[in-house]
């Protein structure tokens, strides 16, 4: 087994790194940070030192949010077809933060637009994966009604990644909302129906019914806290790790 950047053994081979839109927003109230670009291509890279293979599927809610837009009164399908563009704008921010931290890259998008980056092709995405590259996976599904969790667990099992690596503003998933109830106790482990069942807000329900169906692990970690991206790509023991009792 390939040896990380601290000596400890690489426990995943290829995973699947979810980014919210927000993620990217640093200090801004709109947009991109580069600076935060910056910090999550360092630690992606650092993280794929060891071997890893890396996937990234990422929001665009620091831009527009589709839900928003249809709960404003925009068509609901308009809005996200919107959203998805979006998440465009944010992954060729990332590529271009990751080869200049020394990543190759390539962006692939559910929705052709050729000029910019490649159209999502799964045999070639695993590919680029195999050669060391890491792909960034935009555009959702190429779907409205779909949240970008529901495709980042689509990709995952398409790529066959060993785990969803879901980078949050909290340290895991709660049995309540942790900034409305101080006393909420945090899950080390969970299984998918508890979530599911307890509608635990750690992503949506159509995301966890689908890695649940295709035994595909989850784990929530906060990326607020330095290095934990690297931390979560070379397989360390961080957050909430969500899947299949059955699977002690």
């Amino acid at each position: 087994m390939t040896a990380t950047p601290h000596g400890s053994p690489a426990r995943y081979g290829r995973v699947l790194l979810k980014l919210s839109g927000e993620a990217l927003l640093g200090s801004r109230q709109y947009g991109v940070d580069p600076l935060m670009v910056r910090d999550i291509a360092a630690q992606v890279a650092a993280g794929r030192e060891g071997g890893v293979q890396v996937a990234i599927v990422v929001g665009g809610g620091n831009i527009f949010r589709g839900l928003a837009a249809s709960a404003a009164g925009m068509d609901r399908a308009t809005g996200d077809y919107m959203g998805m563009l979006a998440t465009v704008m944010n992954g060729l921010a990332l590529q271009d933060g990751l080869e200049q931290a020394g990543c190759p890259t390539r962006v692939m998008s559910a929705i052709a637009m050729n000029e910019i980056c490649e159209p999502y092709i799964r045999r070639r995405a695993v590919r680029h994966l195999e050669k060391g590259r890491v792909v960034v996976l935009v555009a959702g599904t190429g779907n409205p009604y779909f949240t970008t969790d529901t495709a980042a667990t689509l990709r995952a099992v398409e790529l066959s990644a060993e785990v969803i690596l879901k980078a949050t503003r909290v340290d895991g998933v709660y049995d309540a909302d942790p900034e409305t109830h101080p006393d909420a106790t945090r899950f080390s482990e969970i299984d998918y129906t508890a979530v599911l069942s307890r509608r635990l807000q750690a992503l949506d329900a159509t995301a966890v019914s689908l890695a649940m169906d295709n035994g595909m692990p989850i784990v929530v970690f906060d990326m607020t806290q330095p290095g934990n991206i690297t931390r979560a790509v070379a397989g360390e023991r961080i957050g909430t790790l969500i899947r299949s009792g059955d699977d002690e």
